[in-house]
């Protein structure tokens, strides 16, 4: 019997292997990719405080993180017109959309400053973007959609709230940040007792 958060739990689970077993980064995004295309092949599993938006910016709310910070997972929402400044990661990451629609600006380094490279895409439910500093590092993200909420779930090589980055100001300064998170908890996975008590 599953109760509804398995989905959440099998993930990160498989997570956990996964990072147990390798640091190669190119198969860390290969094979967290597919795990990552499981998780958001539905969208019911989410509990509705992980994906509520705030008025004022997008909203950053962490779901897991491995107890070695090898990995997080974080849902994103989006109101619409919100967006991030631009920024790097300084980890790998994947980016899967659960609901709604998100587009993606890429940017290059260019003397030590992010420089838009003109090229963007639209991520609807069910893809998945790949950064890292060795795939492309630096982007700004934003809701693609005029009205309606969109939320992206995204799992990074380490422990994203509490890392040292970087985001670029509208004047073109570059600023050090650390993001941290939205929420005070997060879901429990391991609490099965729903599902016991029904057998």
């Amino acid at each position: 019997m599953h109760d509804r958060i398995t989905p959440l739990r099998e993930f990160v689970t498989a997570m956990t292997a996964l990072v147990s077993s390798t640091s190669d980064e190119r198969r860390l995004l290969s094979k967290g990719r597919q795990h990552l295309a499981r998780l958001i092949a539905s969208d019911r599993w989410l509990p509705e405080a992980f994906a509520t938006p705030r008025a004022d910016r997008y909203a950053q709310y962490l779901l897991h993180c491995d107890l070695q910070e090898r990995f997080s997972v974080v849902s994103f929402v989006w109101g619409p017109g919100q967006r991030t400044p631009v920024h790097n990661h300084t980890v790998w990451g994947l980016v899967g959309v659960l609901r709604g629609a998100e587009r993606c600006d890429e940017y290059t380094l260019r003397d030590g400053l992010p420089v838009a490279k003109g090229i963007h895409h639209v991520m609807k439910p069910g893809d998945i973007d790949e950064v890292s500093p060795t795939v492309g590092d630096w982007h700004r993200v934003s809701s693609a959609l005029d009205d309606g909420v969109s939320v992206s779930v995204h799992v990074y090589g380490g422990n994203i709230g509490a890392v040292h980055r970087r985001r670029l100001d509208d004047h073109g300064v570059l600023h050090d940040f650390v993001s941290g998170y939205d929420s005070a908890m997060v879901p429990n996975l391991w609490d099965r007792s729903a599902a016991t008590r029904s057998l």
